[in-house]
């Protein structure tokens, strides 16, 4: 049945501003707030204690920053909000982001606004392109503050012969990471030769049949990399282990996609890959 009176206008909260009550809302660094009194309008840049009293300061869109006491006063898109301090967990998350956000993948201190070098004449090889797209997703920042530029190897057999004919030099070096670098192996006698053509070029690895294994297997959800028997592709046999597509080579970088896709930073490989990639950067980069 239709209310031929209508809703009664004394129902609810009858007294709330037109623009609703205030609401409370903390002042975080970055969030853009206005000034109802003055209608200056910015982003907050910090708040502090002045003359017995907090202060926010909100920083306009020409750079200009300007002070309002905390509290009551503000909207934020047209609605009322009485800005509070923020709490010492807030204060902690955001400076925890802004320091990740000052950082590269590799950890090293981000530089804002330099261009990529022209690439020296020193250079890093690694066996293959998994290896490359790995060293590229950790480490290219740096590298390319340095002008350092990565090369793939078609593998190690004629390392000595590689080396020779590259000829490093002091100002020219040259840096090689090497995969399944463990005693007793092929890979450790053919660089235990090479080693000793030229001082300027250090080789270097890690101890994993191959790079993926690097990826700290945490980040798959699995306890440790499966163990793959002898005569076995160790690629397809390790996709098969963890249940993706393995029958061709479509398959095997579909699969390496999924791993480097779960690598966010350093943090994420095996420290013995690290200590390795870091040492072969230091040595290249050298005045």
């Amino acid at each position: 049945m239709m209310d031929r009176y209508g809703a009664d206008v004394l129902a609810g909260d009858w007294r709330a501003p037109k623009r609703g009550r205030a609401k409370q809302v903390e002042a975080e660094t970055g969030l853009v707030v206005e000034d109802v009194d003055t209608g200056w309008c910015g982003a907050i840049v910090r708040v502090e204690k002045a003359g017995g009293m907090r202060v926010v300061h909100l920083e306009d869109r020409r750079g200009r920053t300007k002070g309002f006491p905390l509290g009551p006063g503000f909207l934020i898109d047209g609605a009322p909000v009485v800005l509070t301090a923020p709490t010492a967990e807030r204060r902690a998350q955001v400076q925890a982001a802004q320091q990740a956000a000052s950082r590269t993948a590799s950890g090293s201190v981000r530089v804002v606004g330099q261009q990529a070098r022209v690439a020296s004449g020193s250079r890093i090889w690694v066996e293959g392109r998994h290896d490359a797209e790995l060293v590229e997703k950790v480490w290219g920042d740096d590298l390319r503050v340095e002008g350092v530029v990565v090369e793939m190897l078609d593998g190690v057999d004629d390392l000595a012969a590689e080396i020779r004919a590259f000829a490093p030099t002091a100002d020219r070096r040259l840096g090689i990471l090497v995969d399944h670098l463990v005693p007793g192996t092929k890979e450790s006698r053919i660089v235990a030769q090479a080693q000793e053509v030229s001082p300027h070029a250090r080789i270097l690895g890690h101890p994993y049949v191959d790079v993926w294994q690097s990826v700290k297997p945490t980040r798959l959800g699995l306890t440790e990399w499966p163990v793959i028997e002898k005569g076995r592709s160790w690629k397809h046999g390790i996709l098969e282990e963890l249940g993706w597509p393995h029958a061709n080579q479509a398959d095997v970088a579909r699969g390496w996609k999924k791993i480097l896709g779960v690598v966010r930073s350093y943090s994420d490989l095996e420290p013995t890959l690290l200590a390795s990639v870091e040492e072969l950067i230091d040595f290249v980069t050298v005045p």
